[in-house]
């Protein structure tokens, strides 16, 4: 186990839980744990994936409370000002020209890197189509959430998002055959800021007519206007 590992003082702590509820988590397997030396130890990485998983399956109020623990751990999203500047007019492709899923990946990538954001683009299409083998992110709504397994901030300019919109549905993993059409790739430097960003997507998801307004969208303006009046409208 890594040193910087979470012990169940360190977990509880993060995860705003009593330490004796993630024990009992533990020992019930609802954790992914093992114990060392007598001590129960959790993989940085393994509870990030199981978070990722839990964000996944939240209801609205679930979410807002993920959103609020997340935000007294990260500065990420006051930092960066907000979805408007983490997604900006250069980041979003209307309409993008893909009909695979490695195409996606890869032109994906590439807008973000002619937006400055992204530095090494081949590297983080290969870290995100390893991910898609894993896991996919598709999901049952047509849109796709591309990321890499752990946020990887030596590629970053800075912490972005990325929105591209295919003019029809690809197969791209998501449940029951979905096409997917519309997709979002993230890039955060670290994982508080990723696992908020992504309670955020999930709820602006839920939202009734964004998909709908993103797929007439006629230009990169209206997609992220759009985008942007929605999530004004959470708050």
């Amino acid at each position: 186990m890594a040193k910087d590992d979470f012990d169940i003082e360190s977990l509880a702590a993060r995860l705003q839980l009593p330490s004796a509820q993630i024990r009992k988590m533990a020992e019930r397997d609802k954790l992914p744990g093992r114990r060392v030396g007598g001590q129960w130890k959790f993989s940085r990485a393994e509870i990030h994936h199981w978070l990722e998983n839990r964000i996944g399956l939240s209801d609205e109020s679930q979410l807002v409370e993920y959103e609020k623990v997340l935000e007294t751990q990260d500065s990420g999203l006051e930092r960066w000002g907000g979805m408007a500047e983490l997604l900006t007019v250069e980041r979003v492709a209307i309409p993008l020209n893909a009909r695979t899923k490695k195409s996606v990946i890869e032109q994906m990538c590439q807008v973000a890197t002619e937006s400055g954001a992204l530095w090494m683009p081949r590297e983080m299409a290969v870290a995100i189509g390893n991910r898609e083998e894993l896991h996919p992110t598709a999901l049952g709504n047509g849109v796709a959430l591309l990321h890499p397994r752990r946020p990887q901030p030596s590629l970053l300019g800075e912490s972005f998002l990325a929105l591209g919109v295919t003019a029809s549905g690809i197969p791209f993993g998501g449940p029951r055959g979905v096409l997917t059409d519309i997709f979002f790739l993230i890039g955060s430097a670290e994982d508080s800021g990723h696992l908020r960003l992504l309670a955020r997507m999930s709820r602006l998801l839920h939202l009734p007519d964004l998909l709908d307004n993103l797929r007439n969208a006629e230009s990169a303006g209206d997609a992220l206007k759009s985008f942007i009046d929605a999530d004004a409208a959470l708050d």
